[in-house]
């Protein structure tokens, strides 16, 4: 019997879209769509218990990374002190049993007592899974299939930092982005052993092809100190798609996300440690910066297009309970600030106005993420303190996880995962069904 081409060409593109999972069932970079936090989930409870989760599993050594998701594989690195082994591992979404993983040797190196070897969030799409490991030696963007099997490897050089990287990939189209801000050791010097190296670090924004790992772009900065912001997109009315990079050197930068062309950049806005995420909100691009664990400047920068040109300029500024480490959430016209003492600010997003400030108690790495009208947030502690997000502040609930936590929920196809710095639990939805 004969085959018609055109039909045969049909039946695979049914059969690619129905077996492709849907953006809801997708959480693919450190704190899902476009790193904002955001999820359309509708199944997830605002109080539980033990019994109310879908499945908890121990996860094959500790770590810090966010989970990401796609379709029914869920995606995070562990490490094992001893031997120094970095891992990263598949799960199942419906059961939590571990699908596969793969090791990886490193030689051990000083860090932040809070950090680890396995920190920074991998980003996933429909080929595969890309992270970044790093050394002191050596800082390497990886990428693995679906299924664990390598497709590419690169060397982006030595990682200099007094904390440890925690650098994240995004995957943006056909690229993956990287912020590789390092540490000028000058800065730095009264923290550093006596014998330590004064050698800078290399500083460059990087974009790579997505299916080879070649250079596509390359942006070079000056060398002040580390920074763990990860870029978000942003598609400017009138103007071509841009990265939003942050960093104590050069404050706000907007690149162009085909070329690297530097767009906009408004420096001087920081002088310590860019950790949180930068966030949007029309033409307002929010930052923070800190130094210790508290937070000092939060900017709310205007980067309009005027006649093919942007004009970046402050908006507004907060210097009251800023956050450092946590990234702010943006939903519904209204800003949320939380810090890592514990602090939460409602403001209005367009002009900066307060509505609330309120302390809710323990102490933050995890950034936020909103769920139906609900801000989730995670404590050091591994208390989970869930909060109404709206104009009028109300404490809803606090559930606790029974261990130390230091990453951001992952929520997909109506199931929110909470990873522990052990452990993996599965609430919300009806994975069964997936």
């Amino acid at each position: 019997m004969k085959t018609n081409p055109h039909m045969f060409a049909l039946l695979v593109l049914a059969c690619s879209m129905v077996s492709a999972p849907g953006q809801q069932d997708t959480w693919t970079r450190f704190r899902g769509p476009n790193g904002s936090g955001i999820s359309d989930a509708r199944t997830i409870p605002m109080k539980w218990t033990a019994k109310d989760y879908n499945w908890t599993v121990k996860l094959p050594g500790a770590g810090s990374s966010s989970p990401v998701v796609w379709g029914n594989r869920i995606f995070l690195t562990c490490n094992d002190a001893q031997p120094a082994v970095r891992r990263i591992v598949c799960l199942d979404t419906r059961d939590g049993r571990v699908r596969w993983f793969r090791d990886y040797v490193h030689p051990r190196y000083a860090m932040h007592r809070d950090n680890d070897f396995a920190s920074a969030t991998p980003s996933v799409d429909a080929d595969g899974v890309v992270l970044t490991w790093s050394t002191p030696g050596r800082l390497v963007m990886l990428a693995l299939d679906l299924e664990g099997r390598e497709q590419w490897r690169k060397d982006l050089g030595p990682y200099v930092g007094l904390h440890g990287s925690a650098s994240s990939p995004v995957i943006v189209d056909d690229l993956v982005i990287l912020a590789n801000d390092q540490m000028n050791p000058v800065v730095m010097k009264r923290h550093l052993p006596k014998n330590a190296s004064m050698t800078p670090g290399d500083s460059f924004l990087i974009a790579v092809d997505r299916a080879t790992g070649d250079t596509r772009w390359k942006v070079k900065r000056r060398t002040v100190l580390a920074g763990y912001a990860t870029p978000c997109l942003r598609r400017p009315e009138g103007g071509d798609a841009e990265l939003v990079f942050t960093g104590t050197a050069h404050g706000i930068t907007g690149v162009d996300l085909a070329t690297g062309k530097v767009n906009w950049e408004i420096p001087g806005l920081f002088s310590s440690r860019t950790v949180g995420s930068p966030q949007l909100h029309g033409d307002l691009v929010f930052a923070s910066h800190g130094a210790g664990l508290s937070g000092q400047r939060f900017v709310a920068v205007r980067a309009r297009y005027r006649g093919g040109t942007v004009k970046p300029a402050l908006a507004y500024e907060v210097t009251r309970s800023v956050p450092l480490v946590p990234s702010c959430l943006v939903k519904d016209g209204l800003l949320f600030l939380w810090t890592g003492g514990g602090i939460v600010t409602c403001l209005d997003a367009a002009t900066g106005r307060e509505h609330w400030r309120e302390r809710v108690g323990g102490s933050y790495y995890c950034s936020p993420v909103w769920v139906d009208g609900r801000l989730y947030c995670i404590s050091k502690e591994g208390d989970v303190v869930i909060i109404a997000a709206d104009k009028v502040y109300r404490f809803l609930a606090k559930v606790p996880l029974g261990e130390k936590c230091f990453s951001v929920p992952a929520i997909a196809g109506g199931v929110m995962y909470l990873r522990t710095q052990s452990q993996l639990f599965s609430l919300g939805g009806n994975p069964e069904k997936k």
